[in-house]
């Protein structure tokens, strides 16, 4: 009788083993980190909010009615649960606007980082990559760049291109992709000299695949991080812009514009200013705890 050989069923299970210890010990540190949390949980819920918008709001937020103008909150002794958060100065329901304006941050702030992204990545990869001449004629540019005031930039340009959603978001996203092009150019650098992508250099492997497959997955992190924070830093910019009549205009309900066309009633009814400030302090606080969460747990460090 044949005995078989013993089947050593524990090689087998050693290989995936590893990224399965990797991904549980990212979601401990994630779940252990109270700012990226805290960060999160705020996040999803004003994400939440801004796609169910319809749904939730309990007027159209265009809707004006003179009548009922700068009604306040229900927590004042002249407020109704019919307008929960008051009206403004045209009787529009303020709680309405408010959830709608959600949507407006956030497209800003997705579609600036889509494109701020695209730009500084792609300088920055060349440049640490390619070095040399090409290195120096990027780094000039990102220097340039980066020499220029960003708020007297995105006012002259938001001035020549004209105030508008569509406006707002191209001004801001030729803007802000320094940040991008400086930290994918470190990260390149050091990745470039790795063993791998000597590796794949030598099995012949094109430049651009090498950028795909063996730089631009080593820099994600680098990357994500850099993206939360400069969505909350356009998302600041569009409400300068629009407090200052050159980015969204009426009537699209915007925190920003909110806040501006309720600047001259700030003595008599603080709330309308009050309120969509709450708002936009609310939602950039969550993106830069999610930023700061995001970079400590996948610190280097941190990934024993």
């Amino acid at each position: 009788m044949t005995v078989a050989a013993p089947v050593d069923i524990g090689t087998g299970l050693e290989a995936p083993a590893a990224p399965q210890r990797r991904r549980a010990g990212l979601l401990r540190r994630s779940f252990g980190h109270s700012g990226l949390v805290l960060g999160g949980t705020m996040l999803v819920a004003i994400i939440a909010i801004a796609l169910a918008a319809p749904l939730l709001a309990p007027h159209d937020p265009y809707n004006q009615d003179l009548a009922h103008r700068l009604i306040p909150p229900v927590w004042q002794a002249k407020g109704g649960w019919d307008h929960a958060l008051g009206t403004d100065k045209l009787g529009r329901d303020y709680l309405s606007r408010l959830i709608f304006g959600a949507r407006i941050s956030l497209l800003i702030g997705t579609l600036t980082v889509l494109i701020s992204g695209t730009i500084g990545t792609v300088i920055g990869v060349c440049a640490g990559y390619f070095g040399g001449r090409v290195d120096a004629v990027l780094s000039y540019i990102v220097t340039t760049r980066l020499a220029l005031p960003v708020v007297l930039v995105a006012l002259a340009s938001a001035a020549l291109v004209g105030s508008s959603l569509q406006g707002v978001i191209v001004v801001l996203g030729l803007l802000l992709w320094d940040r991008f092009a400086v930290v994918t150019r470190s990260a390149t650098q050091q990745i470039a000299r790795t063993d791998y992508v000597a590796a794949a250099r030598a099995i012949g492997c094109s430049t651009l695949r090498i950028l795909i497959s063996e730089i631009l997955p080593n820099i994600l992190n680098a990357l994500i991080v850099v993206a939360t924070l400069e969505m909350a830093h356009a998302i600041l910019l569009e409400a300068a812009l629009s407090f200052l009549g050159l980015g969204v205009q009426p009537p699209l309900p915007s925190w920003g514009l909110m806040i501006s066309e309720g600047k001259q009633y700030m003595f008599f009814s603080p709330w309308v200013i009050g309120i969509p400030a709450a708002a936009l302090v609310a939602l950039v606080l969550a993106i830069n705890l999610v930023g700061d969460g995001l970079r400590d747990v996948t610190a280097p460090e941190n990934r024993g």
